[in-house]
């Protein structure tokens, strides 16, 4: 990918940012889908706004974003996974900790993604070649993951702890330190260094982890499977993730996942 287009890409995730803030400073009204999650007119304007300015700008491209997807059968090499509102429970909830994820997948893996914090300003932004990058409010900063330190600071879900992680976090061997993150957010706190381990040990979609994690991998982290293999993705894989593990340092050692 050059960066003229990942520049377009981001530039996509911030007109998409747009609406999403539009609805978010509203007094706005939440319905339920058919799997029971909560959506808004935010996730629809949102991704409106994507899927049309992927397609006009990358004709014939497969999208597939948590609200639509493309009419035709794709590319099963590249396309787009995109959520165009990722975290709405925290929109729900206020809290500002809720993204804009677009992805580009190639054979299986993340090759760029970009990650909007709409509230917060945020935009994280990455791919192969290209390195991994913050912006907030115009200044540009390098992103790049550090060796863990002897107090192990873990990230995990504010909406969806499980009994699974609660276990998990017991058979850590030393003291750490836990803080609870919406979203994608979580893949880009470890990118920046402001943690080091991110266990889910419960559900998440595919276009709920794609986009952050290629922002971390190319910040130099990794995002590993129960059998310790990257996460990948694929038209052809079931849209749910297995559990799995993100990490600032690979070199980090961890419980095994349930």
């Amino acid at each position: 990918m050059s960066k003229a287009e990942l520049d377009h890409l981001c530039a996509l995730a911030e007109a998409a940012g747009r609406e999403v803030l539009d609805v978010y400073r509203s007094d706005f009204a939440s319905w339920a889908k058919d799997d029971g999650s909560p959506l808004t007119q935010a996730d629809l304007r949102a991704d409106a706004v994507i899927r049309d300015g992927l397609q006009a700008a990358f004709p014939g491209v497969f999208v597939l974003s948590e609200e639509s997807s493309s009419a035709a059968d794709g590319d099963q090499d590249r396309y787009f996974l995109v959520d165009p509102l990722d975290g709405t429970r925290e929109f729900l909830q206020r809290n500002d900790e809720f993204t804009v994820n677009i992805a580009v997948i190639h054979d299986g893996r993340p090759i760029a993604g970009v990650v909007l914090a709409p509230a917060t300003g945020e935009l994280f932004y990455a791919a192969q070649g290209l390195g991994a990058w913050k912006k907030v409010a115009g200044q540009l900063t390098a992103l790049r993951t550090v060796p863990a330190g002897t107090a192990l600071r873990v990230i995990g879900s504010r909406s969806h702890a499980t009994a699974a992680q609660a276990a998990w976090l017991d058979s850590l061997p030393d003291k750490y330190s836990f803080v609870a993150a919406g979203s994608s957010l979580k893949f880009c706190r470890l990118a920046e260094g402001r943690a080091d381990i991110y266990p889910r040990l419960g559900p998440t979609c595919q276009w709920d982890t794609a986009a952050g994690q290629a922002v971390l991998e190319q910040a130099g982290g990794v995002v590993l499977d129960a059998q310790g293999q990257p996460l990948r993705y694929g038209l052809h894989r079931p849209i749910l993730n297995p559990h799995f593990v993100a990490l600032g340092d690979p070199r980090l050692a961890y419980p095994p996942l349930a």
